[in-house]
């Protein structure tokens, strides 16, 4: 018994830890470039998109598909570091409590 009031107990805490690191990841911004640095995408850690930066260069109307292929490149590599932010402070936030493998969190 002692032993699920005191996992109970780490789950509130792990719970109100989760809400607080949700509105941090609102906060943090990540960034993705592609083409050497010439298309540079600005995330949240959760994703919402808040910047793109086009070197001036890369605006001739011949060169549209490369462009547009630059900026999904640049917003994979932003989402790719996001998604890792996210992984690894959830697993910090999570250290210690029996969570079972394969489980993802925040849920």
């Amino acid at each position: 018994m002692k032993d699920l009031l005191g996992m109970m107990s780490k789950v509130k805490e792990m719970q109100a830890k989760m809400e607080q690191l949700q509105q941090e990841l609102e906060m943090i911004e990540v960034e993705g470039a592609a083409g050497g640095g010439m298309v540079g995408i600005t995330l949240t850690a959760k994703g919402t998109l808040k910047a793109i930066r086009i070197d001036p260069s890369l605006l001739n109307p011949q060169e549209a598909e490369m462009l547009e292929d630059l900026v999904v490149a640049a917003h994979a590599d932003a989402r790719t570091k996001a998604d890792r932010l996210v992984q690894e402070k959830t697993q910090a936030l999570t250290a210690g409590l029996p969570i079972p493998p394969g489980m993802k969190l925040p849920f």
